[in-house]
This record gives structure tokens, sequence and C-alpha cells, in this order.
């Protein structure tokens, strides 16, 4: 497990290197626990987690007022004064998220994400939990 955290936060790290003005980069549980982390403190990274558990929640609401849509949400962007933020699924009830500056590559920070989730999807996926506890 501790091999498998590392792989993903040098792969996180390669992300936020390769898009000029990316701040911080999170995988996080569809429950809002964050899986790793690039470019943030720990204690940032929790409650960014945890927000994008929301966040997720809501958008999954908006989705099923869509007629024919599956429910699912795929992407998230908002803009704020300051910077750009970004919430992609990631895999079975994993999420990706990103923080980045004003004036950012939107295009490219977006297609970085894919590649990554194409890359290590497999990695990013969370299983489901039961009593607090990982099944």
């Amino acid at each position: 497990m501790m091999q498998q955290r590392a792989n993903m936060d040098w792969m996180l790290k390669d992300l936020a290197e390769s898009v000029p003005q990316t701040r911080q980069v999170v995988v996080l549980s569809a429950d809002g626990l964050r899986m790793a982390q690039y470019g943030a403190d720990t204690d940032s990274a929790d409650r960014l987690a945890a927000a994008c558990a929301g966040l997720q929640s809501l958008a999954v609401a908006v989705a099923s007022e869509f007629p024919g849509s599956d429910g699912r949400m795929r992407l998230v962007v908002i803009e704020v004064t300051g910077g750009l933020f970004y919430l992609m699924a990631a895999g079975a009830g994993a999420y990706l998220a990103v923080l980045a500056d004003d004036g950012v590559d939107a295009g490219l920070i977006g297609a970085r994400m894919r590649d990554l989730v194409a890359r290590i999807g497999e990695h990013l996926s969370s299983p489901p939990r039961s009593d607090g506890q990982v099944a």
C-alpha cells in the first residue's frame, strides 16, 4: 500500500509540474478521504478532499436533472477570484482534484488530468467502506 501511494504521489507531482500555475493536486475517495496529494500540507489536502465529497454529491444531483443522464459526475470546474478548481471522476469511488492559479492553461490542465486518470485509473479506485473500515 505504501509503495502504491508513493507511486501515486510521484504521478501527482508530475501532473503539477507539467502545467505551470498548478498549486495542489489531491486524489480522494467518494466519501472525502484523501488518498494521495501533492503541493499542499496534509491539513489543506484533507479540507479540500472533504469539500470535494460535498461538491461531488451536488454534481450528481444536478446530473440527474438531465434527461438520459446516467447521473454520474465526470468533471466540475469552478472559477473563483484568484484561480480555478477542477474535480474529475477518476475510477470507481475516486476523484482527482486540482487547484490552479488564474492564468493556468485550462485546456492543458484538463488534458493532463484525463491522461493521468487513464494511466492510473485502476490505482485511483477506492473500495467501498463498511462501518468505517475499507472492505
